[in-house]
Parts: C-alpha cells; structure tokens; sequence
C-alpha cells in the first residue's frame, strides 16, 4: 500500500473532474465550486480517491445526495469511514461494526463513493465453488479487457461469506491500514446475497485501489459490508458493465 501521509493537506472545496477512461491522462477540471453536469450515462460518479484515503484522510468531499444520483450499485464509506455503504437496487445501506444493514438518508456524508446506473453487457453463471479470488479473469474475459473499469454484480447463493466493517475513526487519522486491522468480521454459510462493485486496472491507480472491490448484502437485507471473501453455490448469475469513464468529485486546492 502506497504511503501518501506526507502529501500536502487538501481544502475542502469541491471540483468536478471528468476521467476517461481510455485516457486517464486527459483530466478537464472544472472552477472550483462549480456544480458538476449530470453523469453521462455509462461513467461512475465517484467521490473521493483511494488516494485520498491513504493520505490517510477520512473527512466528506460530498454528499450522498449531491453523488448517487441515478446510480442503482454501488459502494463507498462514510464521514470518518463510519461504516461500509453498500448501493443495491438505488437504495444506500450503511453496514456497521454491528453487521446490521439500515438504509441511510443521502444527507449524509462521505470521503469515498463509487456508484454507477448498471447497464449490463455481459452475463456469466459462475461455476459451484469458484472462490471471489478466482473472478478477475473471469471478468477480464467477459469484458474483453485487464484495464479501466468495469462495474459487476453477482447474484445467488453463497456458501461461504465473509464480510466486514471498521469502526468510526476520530483524528489525527490512523493510516487506513491500522483501521483495517481493527476491522470487525462476518463469516456466513449458505447465503443469499447480491455484491456489487468493480474491477479496477492499473491503470486506474489512484483514482481507485487496482483489483476487485466488492460490497455485498444478503437477499433479507440482514447482514452485509465490505466482501472480503466468498465462495459461490449453485446457480449465481454476475452480470458486468464496461464503464466508459469517471466524473470524480474530489477537495481541490492548496
């Protein structure tokens, strides 16, 4: 994990950055304190980097209501990262150290969030036992390429899951990896469960973390947060969105 602790600090002030990404090099940035268009349809409305977690900072750049807009999957985590967000079906769910998942107002805050209106391309039935480690060439497949982003979401039954959330942090920020070390954990069996998020390329270092992220809820609405592994029963369907680019919602200034 990168170490970015001694990066200046960051204002507070809101900018729209518009991220293709088949050039994630050719960034437009917006005045600041402008307010962004609407989302093109196909891009992930993001809030926050991974970046900007690791710095480490855990305070808002926005609120859910001003970044989830018609986006109907999604993840994140809220001001101070308390708790996991999970977006499934357009409703945001925040899962606590509790495990329990309650619907939230979009009054709330977050420092990272990642959500997309999910347009599927590609369906593939995963084959009893594949493990989530396993599913990044099956995605790489599907999609018919390793970079940029795509937007995935596996519905069925697991018989193995687990899943966890951290508690709410209080400054001076703790690097995110000591947070992750006091992560509370979920294991479940036999379960029911949608997960959604995304498989991110190298390319895309920075803006996000590289690899598969992916935050589940189970099909009751009892128990979720962030995956951190699963194996797959019989007859889950994951179904993939190529995203064609990221408008990102990050502090800006010095």
């Amino acid at each position: 994990m990168p170490d970015h602790s001694k990066r200046p600090r960051r204002a507070r002030t809101l900018a729209a950055l518009i991220v293709p990404v088949a050039a994630v090099a050719l960034v437009a940035t917006a005045p600041a304190g402008a307010q962004p268009a609407s989302t093109p349809s196909g891009w992930v409305t993001q809030a926050g980097t991974y970046d900007y977690l690791v710095q480490p900072d855990f305070d808002a750049v926005a609120s859910l209501a001003d970044v989830v807009g018609k986006s109907t999957i999604g993840l994140g985590t809220f001001d101070q990262l308390d708790g996991e967000l999970v977006l499934v079906r357009g409703t945001v769910y925040r899962v606590g150290t509790d495990g329990t998942p309650r619907p939230v107002d979009l009054n709330r805050t977050t420092p990272f969030f990642q959500g997309v209106r999910f347009s599927p391309q590609e369906w593939v039935t995963l084959a009893a036992n594949t493990a989530c480690s396993e599913l990044i060439p099956i995605i790489d497949a599907a999609a018919g390429a390793e970079d940029g982003i795509v937007a995935v979401r596996i519905n069925g039954t697991f018989s193995a899951l687990t899943t966890r959330s951290v508690p709410k942090q209080a400054k001076p920020y703790p690097p995110l990896s000591d947070v992750i070390a006091e992560q509370v954990q979920f294991p479940m069996t036999d379960r029911k469960a949608t997960l959604v998020g995304f498989r991110q390329g190298s390319d895309m270092l920075g803006v996000g973390q590289p690899g598969l992220h992916l935050h589940g809820l189970t099909r009751d609405a009892e128990a979720g947060g962030h995956v951190l592994s699963c194996t797959v029963g019989s007859g889950a369907r994951m179904a993939i969105q190529q995203v064609r680019g990221v408008q990102l919602h990050a502090p800006s200034g010095g």
